[in-house]
């Protein structure tokens, strides 16, 4: 849950290409939205995919070293993403 002081907007410029504006103006014309939350929620949406890819992609490695241990082909000592994976896990 973010604080209110987190939650405060704050005024940010940015520039689109002209095609993305037309579609964001007939989309907010079609659902009564506005730009900024059509623009908020496609960040929070992008950054919420990217977290979860690279979260994937850590318990995949970790797998990865994991079963080599189990196979013999890798030495325990050797292992530390599984580790810093559960870490950020707990996190959560």
């Amino acid at each position: 849950m973010h604080s209110i002081s987190q939650l405060e907007k704050q005024q940010v410029g940015l520039r689109l290409p002209k095609y993305l504006i037309e579609e964001i103006d007939a989309f907010t014309q079609e659902y009564a939205v506005n730009r900024t939350d059509i623009i908020t929620e496609a960040v929070k949406s992008y950054i919420q995919r990217e977290k979860e890819k690279m979260l994937y992609e850590s318990f995949e490695k970790s797998a990865k070293e994991l079963k080599e241990i189990l196979d013999g082909k890798r030495d325990k000592s050797e292992l530390t993403t599984l580790d810093e994976l559960i870490d950020e896990l707990e996190h959560i």
